[in-house]
C-alpha cells in the first residue's frame, strides 16, 4: 500500500494501427520525474511537439479524445490514459510517430501488460488526489455526467441502445488497479456495422477491423468468440470515461454517475470542475492505493507487436 508517485521502471513499446487514422503507428512509453504528469511527443514532427495529457489541451472529442496544439496533436489517448491510470502511472512521457495512439486490441489490457512487464518505480513525491467537495452535474440531451464527493473513486455508468445485442447496460463499481485490471480493462471498444461505411466516408474507423473492435451486426456480434463480458458495451464506456478523467492531471476521489455520457461530456465535465476551484481541492496523503507487486523484465526496453 503506497500514496506515492510512480512512474515506470523501464521503458516499453507497441506497435499497431490507428483506429481511426488507418495508419502504423509505433509508440514508446518512457519513465518520467516526479511532478511531470503524463505527457505525449510527436516524434515525427520537427522539432518534436510536447503536448501534456491535460484537459486543457483537448482539441476534439469526435469518436475520440484528441489533445494538441497549434503545431501538432494526438488522438484515441484514452485507452493508453485509463491504462496509465488504472496502473497507478502518475508520470511517463510517451513518444508516438503519428497522429494517434496504435488500437492495439480496442481495449486497454495491452497496454496494461506492456505497464505490468515494466514494472512501477517509487518517487519521493506524494500523490495529489483531487477531492471532490460539492456535487457537479454536465448534461447534454438525455445524456448526463456528475460527481459529488465520496472517500473512494467509484463509478456508475449507464447505456442504452436500441438494438436487441446492447439495449439497456448499467456498471457500478470502486475502481482500483485489481478492478480496473479484471473487470474493465479487457473491454473492447464497439461500432455498429450498419455505420462503418458512413463512418470512414467521414475518415474515421479507417484502421478499425475486427482485429481491434466489435463490430456489431443486425442479429450477431461479428468478432470470432463473440463478447468477453455479457455487458462488454458498457464496461468499455466505463474505460473511456476513467481515460478521459485522468486528463485532470490527478486521481480522483469521488463517485462518478454517467447516463448515455460520451468523449465530449468528459471533456465538459473536466473544464466545469476546472472553472469551479472551490467544489475541490488538492490533497495529499488522503488514502492509500494498492499497487500490485509486479516484476519488471531484464531487458532496458520491452516491445510488444499486435498484429494488423
Amino acid at each position: 500500500m503506497t500514496n506515492i508517485q510512480h512512474t515506470l521502471k523501464k521503458s516499453v513499446k507497441a506497435f499497431g494501427i490507428g483506429l481511426h487514422s488507418g495508419k502504423k503507428i509505433s509508440l514508446k512509453i518512457n519513465p518520467s520525474p516526479a511532478n511531470t504528469g503524463i505527457c505525449f511527443v510527436r516524434s515525427d514532427l520537427s522539432p518534436e511537439q510536447v503536448i501534456p495529457a491535460r484537459t486543457e489541451y483537448v482539441v476534439d472529442t469526435r469518436f475520440a479524445t484528441t489533445i494538441g496544439t497549434e503545431r501538432g496533436s494526438v488522438s484515441t489517448i484514452e485507452h493508453l490514459m485509463a491504462a496509465l491510470s488504472g496502473a497507478g502511472v502518475n508520470n511517463a512521457l510517451i513518444e508516438v510517430d503519428g497522429p494517434e495512439v496504435p488500437a492495439m486490441d480496442g481495449s486497454a489490457a495491452p497496454f496494461l501488460t506492456l505497464l505490468q512487464k515494466a514494472g512501477l518505480k517509487s518517487q519521493d513525491k506524494s500523490i495529489r488526489y483531487i477531492k471532490i467537495l460539492e456535487p457537479i452535474m454536465v448534461t447534454m440531451g438525455d445524456k448526463l455526467l456528475s460527481i459529488e464527493p465520496c472517500k473512494n473513486y467509484i463509478v456508475s455508468f449507464e447505456i442504452e441502445f436500441e438494438h436487441p445485442l446492447i439495449a439497456k447496460q448499467r456498471f457500478v463499481d470502486k475502481i482500483t488497479p485489481q478492478t480496473f485490471a479484471c473487470q474493465i480493462s479487457k473491454a473492447r471498444t464497439f461500432g455498429f456495422l450498419s455505420e462503418v461505411e458512413l463512418l470512414r466516408e467521414n475518415g474515421f474507423a479507417l484502421g478499425g477491423s475486427l482485429e481491434n473492435a466489435v463490430v456489431v451486426g443486425d442479429t450477431s456480434i461479428h468478432n470470432s468468440g463473440g463478447l468477453r463480458f455479457s455487458d462488454e458495451f458498457v464496461r468499455h464506456k466505463v474505460l473511456d470515461l476513467i481515460g478521459d478523467l485522468y486528463l485532470l492531471g490527478a486521481p480522483i476521489l469521488g463517485k462518478v454517475k454517467a447516463v448515455k455520457s460520451g468523449h465530449a461530456l468528459h471533456h465538459v465535465l473536466t473544464q466545469e470542475l476546472l472553472n469551479r476551484p472551490y467544489a475541490w481541492d488538492y490533497v495529499e496523503n488522503d488514502r492509500t492505493w494498492e499497487i500490485p507487486s509486479w516484476v519488471g523484465h531484464k531487458d532496458d526496453v520491452i516491445s510488444a507487436a499486435i498484429p494488423a
